[in-house]
């Protein structure tokens, strides 16, 4: 079962069970998911179940994994969906953890690198314990992250669940929605569309971008492993959000210029890149497509969309 099946991350990891030979329930309450997605993976074989997971859910027959990936991640959705957010990790969470152990079920966390905040340790580990805000407007999903890792480990030692937590470092590729606000839809659809790609505070933040199909590879290895501790799955290559903006207009072919404007929020992490140690040594996993083809695969993906 994944929650969160009907968005950006919840379509691939949905997709690659399936085409792994897996029955596929997916469930979604389309709060920042779309029926296209669900559409395409019902075509594939999966089960659509329309549901909040912050309600009680009752799955019928055998349940093997339960994968949480339901919770709005983008920026934008800091400031317009706060509460749904900190509800989703916390009461969502719970629910979905208690589903799991109804069935005996292996359950995996998608948590984030926003578990470590505006970071003073680089690059970082596993067991750095972060530098979050928790008054400022990102706590919301850093701090909810957090408390649903807790949960995890919680029920780890008191319950003896199956848990898998996996820290997800910048992701992008194909479905991701041309509005989500997250820095690389923002750059493919403005070059596309010839309108000047926004740099928030300059762009000189770091971040470190991962393909899409790398991130859900290392998921379903570590979905199949016996590790219960938070792993790192990302790209250690680190860009300056100056740079990523300058590789899109020149792959777009397009004429935007660059704009600077204010930042969006205060506590903008000013670099972020992941140690993957544990995941080279415990999942044989790293990162294989190059930034230059996986944001070519990106943008062709955005092109369709905008031109549909």
């Amino acid at each position: 079962m994944v929650a969160g099946g009907a968005g950006f991350l919840g379509y691939h990891v949905s997709k690659r069970l399936l085409d792994e030979g897996f029955e596929v329930y997916v469930v979604d309450n389309y709060e920042t998911g779309t029926r296209q997605n669900t559409r395409d993976l019902a075509e594939a074989g999966a089960e659509i179940v329309v549901h909040d997971i912050c309600e009680p859910l009752h799955i019928a027959g055998d349940i093997d994994y339960v994968l949480n990936l339901a919770c709005p991640a983008s920026p934008v959705d800091f400031d317009r969906l706060p509460l749904e957010i900190m509800r989703t990790c916390s009461l969502g969470t719970t629910m979905l953890l208690e589903l799991s152990r109804a069935h005996q079920a292996t359950f995996l966390q998608a948590s984030t690198s926003e578990v470590y905040g505006d970071p003073e340790v680089h690059p970082q580990r596993e067991d750095y314990c972060g530098n979050v805000n928790i008054a400022g407007p990102r706590a919301v999903y850093d701090e909810g992250k957090r408390y649903a890792e807790t949960l995890c480990h919680t029920y780890h030692r008191h319950h003896n669940a199956e848990v898998r937590i996996v820290r997800i470092f910048n992701t992008y590729g194909p479905r991701m929605r041309p509005d989500d606000g997250r820095v690389v839809s923002n750059f493919c659809v403005q070059a596309l569309s010839g309108e000047p790609l926004t740099l928030y505070g300059g762009g000189e933040q770091t971040r470190s971008f991962c393909y899409c199909s790398d991130l859900i590879d290392g998921i379903y290895r570590l979905l199949l492993s016996d590790y219960t501790q938070p792993c790192n799955m990302g790209n250690p290559s680190e860009i300056s959000m100056r740079e990523l903006a300058e590789i899109i207009i020149e792959l777009a072919g397009s004429t935007s210029e660059l704009k600077v404007v204010p930042a969006l929020h205060a506590d903008d992490p000013k670099r972020r890149r992941p140690d993957i140690s544990r995941a080279r040594e415990i999942l044989n996993w790293q990162p294989q497509v190059s930034l230059q083809d996986g944001l070519s695969k990106t943008l062709d993906w955005f092109a369709e969309q905008l031109s549909e």
